[in-house]
């Protein structure tokens, strides 16, 4: 992958935005619900078409939002919204926390600590629901960072709808923490693996919030 010493950008306003990456699926429908809604008033079908359309622009307006968050102070915050799915020790000494993104959830992860990017891996696999256990082989990007705490391992894991990850970063781009990296359409599951001696400080089944829930404990 190409390198760039730039930094994303850092949050600068209060508001929401929509996610980079939503626009093959966004356009269409808005499009189409524009276009029915300005025939409504000659065409019983284009009439019948209009409501449905609408209300699933809506929908993809509200998926595809991307608020403007204050980042939280902290060695490791949560790179994504979504609740905390699993707490499990790995056989290196790191822990990994798991936590599933519902259709709900802002699906736009954010860098876990400031560092470099050092490798971003795409990974082909299926598409079972993220809550499966057998989801850890579904399509994934891993993605590596350079930091503080040494090597910090995050991994975007496509579920069952979202069959598409979208990462805005390359590799050899330093983050700040809170940074936006990356989209994973529909619901899905972010880990991130903390290393040895790192406490977490979440518990399963917790709420967490990008860039503003804190992962690890002083």
């Amino acid at each position: 992958m190409p390198h760039s010493q730039t930094s994303a950008p850092r949050d600068s306003r209060a508001g929401v935005r929509l996610a980079r990456g939503a626009s093959p699926w966004l356009l269409p429908t808005v499009a189409t619900a524009a276009l029915s809604l300005a025939r409504s008033r000659r065409s019983g079908v284009a009439k019948a078409v209009a409501v449905p359309a609408t209300a699933l622009a809506a929908g993809m307006l509200w998926f595809f939002r991307d608020p403007e968050r204050e980042i939280t102070q902290g060695r490791v915050i949560s790179p994504a919204d979504g609740v905390v799915q699993s707490i499990m020790p790995w056989k290196d000494g790191r822990t990994r926390v798991a936590i599933f993104m519902s259709p709900l959830n802002v699906h736009v992860n954010r860098a876990p600590l400031s560092g470099t990017v050092t490798s971003v891996e795409h990974i082909p696999g299926g598409f079972v629901p993220a809550f499966n256990k057998e989801s850890e082989n579904n399509e994934r990007v891993v993605w590596h960072f350079d930091t503080e705490l040494g090597d910090i391992e995050m991994v975007q894991i496509a579920g069952a709808v979202a069959r598409r990850i979208v990462p805005y970063v390359p590799q050899g781009t330093k983050v700040e923490q809170g940074d936006r990296i990356g989209l994973i359409r529909f619901g899905s599951r972010v880990d991130i693996y903390l290393p040895e001696g790192v406490e977490v400080a979440v518990e399963v089944g917790q709420k967490t919030v990008a860039g503003v829930t804190r992962i690890d404990r002083d």
